[in-house]
């Protein structure tokens, strides 16, 4: 019947239509984050961004630098300060955090719940809130290849380079640098390599540490004399939607100085 004909017509032609504009791909077993993360821990990592009204800045620094370490002297607070700094190049009259939770998401919980009831931190909440224009933050999860983020003396500055990557890319980026990292070990400039789980996803934070800004230059540059380098740079800027840098200084509490 007409009206049979016109069902048929519109469920199969249709379908088959379609069919011709759908990339079929197997499906992964493992998230990424399960094959890219390391399997020996369970390390959580938070980064947070606070934008800080310009005349704020100095009594920002000195009133995190007076809280934050108070607050980590607790045992039974399963979260370490992995680095504190102020943006030197970049984003102007900022400031970074990143924070290590022992035990992944459990250790985060326990952390919020703890913190709920701790009066000195809802104070400097409190106060700290009047000095932000903005505040962003991310769960991270820390590559399998990369060094562990060790505290280490200064003086030094830290790059902060961080990338977000085509969806469905990740994998690929990892392989590619797991070769790579081996290129940009040798100044012992390498300090940790993350990618979001929370927050904006598939964004990419590499840390490192020079001397100065010379030092960046020299040790930037002779990667490329080194025969692999170009290759990784090769196959993983295609992968790349925006790259950003950051120069950054640390504060006195860091323990990456």
């Amino acid at each position: 019947t007409p009206l049979s004909c016109s069902f048929y017509s519109k469920d199969s032609e249709g379908s088959w239509f379609r069919s011709l504009f759908v990339h079929k791909v197997d499906p992964r077993k493992d998230a990424h984050s399960t094959l890219l993360s390391k399997k020996e821990t369970s390390n959580l990592y938070k980064i947070q961004f606070h934008n800080v009204k310009p005349e704020c800045l100095d009594a920002y620094n000195s009133l995190t630098e007076a809280v934050l370490p108070k607050l980590h002297l607790d045992e039974d607070y399963p979260c370490s300060l992995v680095g504190n700094w102020n943006t030197w190049y970049g984003e102007q009259d900022q400031a970074v955090h990143l924070w290590r939770f022992s035990g992944g998401y459990p250790a985060l919980m326990d952390c919020m719940n703890k913190l709920k009831n701790n009066k000195e931190y809802l104070e400097f909440r409190k106060e700290r809130s009047h000095m932000l224009q903005s505040r962003r933050n991310q769960l991270l999860l820390e590559f399998s290849f990369w060094n562990e983020p060790q505290p280490r003396a200064g003086p030094n500055i830290y790059e902060l380079r961080t990338y977000k990557l085509k969806p469905g890319t990740m994998i690929e980026w990892g392989n590619n640098w797991a070769r790579a990292i081996k290129y940009r070990q040798e100044n012992q400039e390498a300090v940790g390599g993350f990618f979001s789980q929370i927050g904006e996803l598939y964004v990419v934070h590499h840390l490192w540490a020079y001397k100065d800004l010379q030092s960046r230059e020299e040790t930037r540059n002779a990667a490329w004399r080194k025969r692999g380098w170009d290759e990784n740079v090769y196959y993983t800027v295609p992968l790349v939607r925006h790259m950003e840098s950051r120069i950054m200084i640390p504060l006195k509490i860091s323990p990456l100085q």
